[in-house]
């Protein structure tokens, strides 16, 4: 057993780092949680693709940037890619750029269809993670790993027929942040990227007859963590597991789920620079001039009524279909509602649909923009998500924190950070079980019959605020996690 002499190294192989590349909570994870590892003296560094848009926000933000003099090379598809690394300094944490123009050429990140081309970008981040100890002179303790578009890191440690030599030398983790996308590929594939026949068994990549990254990932990994411990548990079943639930419960012993947090240096209307105006908990003056930017931006008279505030993915996870059901029955005579997101045509054009029937109480944007979503929280007085499954959620603490009431159902992180009012003074949301439209209403009702009562509104108000969902108790468990491999105290 070894001692822990100097800090922990840890690289952290992502495709997503906010505000350098951002789709969703990935983004806002690897934003965050580097930079509160930093702190705790953990050296913790950052590896991310140049996806089209990077580069152009290290500028905007004027970053420090440096090319470096080495390139990354890696063997792949039976021919050699090389990339360009640049080191720029986010908020304190060393992020090095992997650019390769041939391979990330996608806006969007990840691909529409997974093929061996599509899937090729994902190969590389992952190989040339472990080429860059070589090009930079570091060298982490660790592998830090998120979701299946960095899991082939995981697989090519324990089956490539090269980089398996290296697997003595580092410890990984394997965090899922949604088990709903596993990168389930052609096992032809497998061979291109040097990968050994083992690889392709029941004990490895092989799923109903395609190979399944995540799946290899997890098996092949030294810990595996979910983004909340409520979901450590769904992924175990048959209902949350997509399939892989026997696999995580033969191998729970390695599994944790170490709740997400949020950055209140980004999300706090004490200081939001986006917003017209700034509040807290004790003097929430500045909420009702961000209410009265919202109504005008909305091109409503404020009559008083409850604003509702849906901000996320237009997807069936976020209960979108019982959301809009709900909303029609609720709007008009009960409450406003504004949805700010993108996803699947038909919630699109339904959010579009409903503008036109409610002009006067509907509003929404069909895409995602940051001063908008802020202002939305902000300005608002429930935030909703009925969501299917939700590994962690990031919406709901943000909600709280801008005094934007959380409406939830009771799954995965949603389960783990809203306590229901009417179970408990000290509550800060509503929180239903049963995913339905009826269930749903209900929870909406309480709300409203809360905000109706200005007393209670203000008490629950205040808890919601005042709850604190920092990094600093995530930091310390993945510190904890980390020392543990380093001394090999954990199972794997």
């Amino acid at each position: 057993m070894s001692s822990l002499t100097s800090p922990v190294k840890v690289l952290h192989v992502s495709v997503e780092m906010a505000p350098l590349a951002k789709q969703g909570g990935l983004g806002d994870v690897l934003g965050a949680l580097p930079k509160s590892l930093r702190k705790r003296s953990v050296d913790a560094r950052v590896l991310l693709p140049v996806f089209p848009g990077v580069m152009e926000c290290v500028e905007r933000n004027k970053y420090p940037c440096s090319l470096l003099t080495e390139k990354i090379c890696v063997a792949l598809n039976w021919r050699v890619y090389s990339a360009n690394v640049y080191r720029v300094d986010v908020d304190g944490v060393p992020v090095y750029l992997l650019d390769q123009p041939e391979l990330f050429t996608n806006v969007n990140i990840y691909p529409m269809s997974l093929s061996r081309m599509s899937v090729m970008p994902f190969a590389f981040l992952s190989m040339a993670a472990l080429e860059l100890p070589g090009c930079i002179g570091w060298k982490p303790d660790i592998f830090h790993v998120h979701d299946w578009t960095a899991s082939i890191l995981p697989l090519i440690l324990r089956w490539h027929k090269h980089y398996r030599a290296l697997r003595s030398e580092y410890d990984v983790v394997f965090t899922i942040h949604n088990l709903a996308h596993q990168g389930i590929v052609d096992p032809s594939i497998l061979t291109s990227w040097g990968l050994t026949r083992d690889a392709f068994s029941i004990e490895g990549v092989e799923f109903y007859g395609q190979a399944n990254l995540l799946k290899g990932a997890a098996i092949s990994s030294d810990a595996i963590t979910t983004v909340s411990p409520h979901y450590s548990w769904d992924i175990q079943t048959p209902e949350g597991g997509f399939g892989l639930h026997g696999v995580f419960s033969n191998l729970k012993g390695k599994l944790s789920g170490i709740l997400n947090g949020i950055d209140y240096d980004v999300w706090s209307p004490k200081t939001d620079q986006l917003l017209p105006a700034r509040f807290s908990a004790s003097d929430m003056k500045g909420k009702e001039a961000c209410r009265k930017k919202l109504t005008e931006l909305c091109g409503w008279e404020d009559d008083g009524k409850p604003i509702l505030a849906f901000v996320g993915r237009l997807v069936q996870q976020k209960g979108i279909d019982i959301l809009f059901t709900a909303l029609d029955w609720l709007m008009v005579d009960n409450c406003r509602a504004i949805v700010i997101g993108s996803g699947l045509p038909q919630y699109e054009d339904w959010a579009t649909q409903f503008r036109r029937t409610y002009p006067d109480y509907f509003w929404c944007v069909t895409g995602f923009n940051e001063e908008i979503a802020h202002l939305a929280y902000a300005g608002s007085d429930m935030t909703v998500m009925p969501s299917l499954f939700e590994p962690c959620g990031l919406t709901q603490l943000i909600g709280m924190s801008y005094g934007s009431v959380p409406v939830v159902r009771c799954t995965g992180g949603l389960a783990d950070t809203v306590i229901d009012y009417d179970s408990s003074r000290d509550g800060t949301g509503f929180v239903f079980s049963d995913y339905s439209t009826d269930e749903l209403l209900k929870a909406i009702y309480r709300a409203l019959d809360a905000y109706n009562d200005k007393s209670r509104w203000s008490e629950l108000v205040r808890n919601a605020m005042s709850s604190d969902f920092s990094w600093n108790s995530s930091t310390s468990s993945y510190i904890d996690l980390y020392n543990g491999l380093k001394l090999g105290d954990l199972p794997s």
